[in-house]
């Protein structure tokens, strides 16, 4: 094999590395709420936004979520996280909500953390109550601005599409599922401090210390889906490769024949 070939071909590695390195970085670094889906009659239900920093020198400083005011949520709770001061916003209701115990005028449209740091290769859990999921619905997206150290704002505002890829900044979505009779309306991400026996696993934090940033790792759903993308990239450059070397090689057989 000629030295140029050989150089061409190392360049056609470095760029398919490359390439699936950087689908790996944007596959598995993106705001999700966890759980992801509920029973439509779920009640009293507990959720946490997992924000990653996927900036190699800049700490995220600020984190807001978006309730949609189309299909309104009347109430929010939210849990302390260490360093971190957080601020719930409402807005008036064109329409009120009718409820037994009267009528809403109100819901939550925001709710805003500030004053802590998720520093480079972490992430942080951030995690709210819902006492009533909203009607004529099956899934309500929380559009997330997640702002860093630098003043870059990643808006994660796009809406996934069943049956399309994956948006390159989606949104968080939760998903209402059909009203399930067997269901106890306690399936939580964080489980209630007064139900010891509330379902769903605990979402992670940095650490009962105020100050402290944040734990460290990321979903295994999205670890899955970046080695299945870099997996997809390299077989392509190999094939390639292979190629190559197969047409050199019997260009070079050719040759020596005919001499």
């Amino acid at each position: 094999m000629s030295l140029s070939l050989k150089k061409r071909l190392a360049a056609a590695c470095a760029l398919g590395a490359a390439t699936a390195l950087g689908a790996a970085a944007s596959a598995s670094a993106h705001v999700i709420v966890q759980p992801n889906s509920v029973p439509k009659n779920a009640t009293d239900q507990t959720f946490a936004f997992r924000v990653p920093n996927e900036d190699d020198k800049n700490s995220t400083v600020k984190v807001e979520i978006d309730f949609p005011t189309d299909h309104p949520i009347p109430s929010v709770k939210v849990a302390p996280v260490p360093g971190w001061g957080d601020s719930i916003q409402t807005t008036k209701l064109a329409t009120p909500i009718h409820t037994d115990d009267g009528d809403i005028t109100d819901a939550v449209s925001q709710v805003v953390w500030t004053g802590g740091q998720i520093t480079p290769g972490h992430f942080q859990d951030f995690t709210i109550n819902l006492g009533a999921l909203p009607d004529g619905t099956d899934k309500i997206v929380f559009k997330t601005l997640q702002t860093y150290s630098n003043g870059t704002v990643m808006r994660w505002i796009e809406e996934p599409q069943d049956g399309q890829p994956e948006p390159k900044n989606p949104a968080p979505v939760l998903k209402l599922t059909a009203t399930d009779t067997a269901a106890t309306g306690t399936a939580t991400a964080a489980g209630d401090p007064g139900d010891p026996g509330a379902a769903g696993p605990a979402p992670t934090t940095a650490s009962a210390t105020p100050g402290a940033t944040t734990a460290k790792a990321s979903s295994s759903d999205s670890t899955a889906r970046a080695l299945g993308i870099a997996g997809i990239v390299v077989g392509v450059v190999g094939t390639v490769a292979g190629f190559v070397l197969g047409r050199r090689g019997r260009g070079t057989g050719d040759s020596g024949t005919s001499a």
